[in-house]
């Protein structure tokens, strides 16, 4: 019986073939090409490992606190399950192109799940243009010292959305510390009236060509008033015209109302994402 070939952990000697991989889905790959832009391919520096299949590298793997497949066959699906079950699992959820996604989760299921939860079908959207809706002048970027009031708006997002406090099990303290790296970093966007959030919304990944935006929140008692479309128009803007990045988003399907939203600012469809969360 043939034995199949095992994902590698890829060096700083292959950066030049990922990088040409990374360049070929670069809205895909935003999340990954981000980092590896940022601090290279060494684990530390990273946060997490990059794997690689085939001599050609057919088939690419980011394993850390997300794990993200971004291409490969079944061959490589196979490898990278193969891969991540033999250490502890570290990763809070798998994301990335769906189909990766869903495949490697077939191959993990048996042996991590069951999972919290799937989000099969997550369309991933771009925006290269200006916006098509005027973006809401008072959203802007948050400050250090606004960390304290944004820190709120950023807790009830992460709750509402993943359906865990980030602040259970002894997570505030790492929690607090991404926020305020994503304010320090200039990535974090809000709307403030009397000193509170009523919009708020991140570019949780920036790479050479795009910026992926995440996060968007609106107040409860904002909602269904048009903040979250100006809101995230402007994120887009900065984005596309002031950074010459091409804004990416992907989002529930179930979430009609965002979906209808981020097609009225010119977001266009692109492909899906999954998620599971575990």
């Amino acid at each position: 019986m043939l034995k199949l070939a095992g994902a590698r952990l890829l060096e700083e000697r292959d950066a030049p073939v990922v990088r040409s991989a990374l360049d070929a889905a670069p809205v895909a790959a935003c999340m990954v090409a981000s980092r590896v832009e940022e601090v290279g391919l060494h684990p530390l520096r990273l946060g997490g490992e990059l794997w690689g299949y085939g001599n050609r590298l057919e088939g690419l793997c980011f394993s850390g606190a997300n794990l993200i497949p971004l291409r490969g066959g079944s061959d490589a699906v196979r490898a990278f399950a193969d891969r991540a079950l033999r250490r502890r699992r570290m990763c809070s959820s798998l994301v990335g192109p769906a189909d990766q996604v869903l495949a490697l989760w077939d191959a993990l299921a048996p042996h991590w799940g069951p999972p919290r939860e799937v989000r099969a079908d997550q369309p991933l959207m771009v925006l290269s243009e200006r916006p098509m809706v005027v973006p809401d002048p008072l959203v802007r970027p948050v400050r250090p010292d606004e960390l304290d009031r944004y820190l709120p708006a950023a807790v009830a997002m992460f709750t509402e959305e993943v359906g865990v406090d980030p602040n259970g099990e002894g997570g505030g303290a790492s929690y607090r510390a991404r926020v305020a790296d994503l304010i320090a970093s200039g990535r974090a966007f809000a709307r403030f009236e009397g000193g509170e959030v009523v919009f708020k919304a991140e570019v949780g990944a920036l790479s050479r060509t795009v910026g992926q935006i995440q996060g968007v929140w609106v107040h409860p008692d904002r909602r269904s008033t048009g903040l979250g479309t100006a809101g995230t128009a402007a994120v887009a803007d900065r984005l596309v015209r002031g950074l010459g990045r091409t804004a990416s988003l992907y989002v529930n399907d179930f979430n009609i109302a965002a979906r209808l939203a981020y097609a009225k600012i010119g977001f266009r469809s692109v492909g899906s994402f999954a998620t599971v969360l575990l």
